[in-house]
């Protein structure tokens, strides 16, 4: 059902006044706020506690209750610290947002560009996850990356504005398979968030905590097509250095057999491993409250009620 235009007048009003309200702050304040207000919100968001809770049992059952309770409010607080750093991306100067950013590993990502195979980036929902491309196109290395589209097209149009700010450029997940790979033929850089369910016919089964889930088959399916090399990118908050650690890692190695279903399934549980291993590093930063396994093989029970 699409939406009236007072609906979409009265979200777009609530989105821009949150996030004007949060852009007039200093950044660590805006950053600190956010952190605390949706670190409140936890109690009352029972559904997707719910769901958050469903998950930490799955991937860490030896954990206490009282543990997955701080782990799932350490969720809530870092949706509100990038809700606070996303509302600095529209106006703030570039020298003053890189004040909380912490760079590794660019020399990775500038010998992948110069190679001319073309460049993909992956990352998850882990830290601020907005800024492994901002974050980029701060340090003169803007990019095309995947998103899908937000349903108010006044509210997708504030949130595009912010994000391509700086030389990034978006591209709609509902038409992109011909515009990505031509990104790749010709030596650019796309970035790909590869942590979210899948439907059945867009993805494969790969472990995930060691629980099927239902992942992407697109980034492997373009790195075995066009020989572009593959390098993870991560965003998470430091505790220690109350800053961002923009982290770039090495290429992952892709094999190619000849057996293409089985070369794509292979580099598909690799990318989903490195996810996995930055989950365990910052287990407070993940998005616990997505229904991550939703998706099931034939004949498994559903996950969640």
């Amino acid at each position: 059902m699409s939406k009236s235009n007072l609906q979409i007048n009265l979200e777009y009003a609530t989105a821009r006044l949150l996030l004007a309200g949060f852009g007039t702050l200093p950044q660590h304040v805006s950053l600190r706020v956010g952190a605390i207000m949706a670190g409140g919100a936890y109690y009352f968001a029972d559904r997707l506690r719910r769901t958050g809770e469903r998950n930490l049992r799955l991937t860490f059952p030896d954990l206490s209750a009282s543990e997955h309770r701080r782990l799932l409010r350490g969720c809530f607080q870092n949706l509100g610290r990038l809700l606070g750093v996303f509302s600095q991306f529209a106006n703030a100067k570039p020298e003053t947002l890189k004040h909380i950013i912490d760079c590794e590993g660019l020399e990775h990502l500038d010998a992948a560009q110069r190679s001319g195979r073309g460049v993909i980036l992956f990352t998850g929902h882990v830290g601020g996850w907005e800024l492994t491309s901002f974050a980029l196109s701060l340090f003169d290395h803007p990019l095309s990356f995947l998103v899908r589209r937000i349903d108010n097209p006044k509210i997708e149009a504030l949130i595009d504005r912010a994000r391509a700010r700086l030389g990034n450029r978006t591209i709609g997940k509902t038409s992109a398979a011909r515009e990505m790979l031509q990104i790749l033929q010709i030596g650019g850089t796309l970035g790909i968030l590869v942590d979210l369910n899948t439907l059945d016919r867009e993805g494969i089964f790969v472990d995930f905590f060691g629980v099927p889930a239902s992942t992407t088959f697109m980034l492997a399916k373009l790195a075995l097509r066009t020989g572009a090399d593959v390098l993870p990118v991560f965003a998470p908050w430091d505790k220690q250095r109350r800053r961002f650690l923009l982290k770039i890692d090495g290429p992952l190695v892709v094999d190619r057999t000849g057996d293409e279903e089985e070369d794509v399934r292979r580099l598909t549980q690799s990318f989903t491993s490195v996810v996995e291993s930055y989950v365990r590093r910052y287990p407070d930063q993940w998005l616990w409250i997505h229904r991550r396994w939703k998706t099931r093989p034939p004949g498994e029970p559903e996950i969640y009620d």
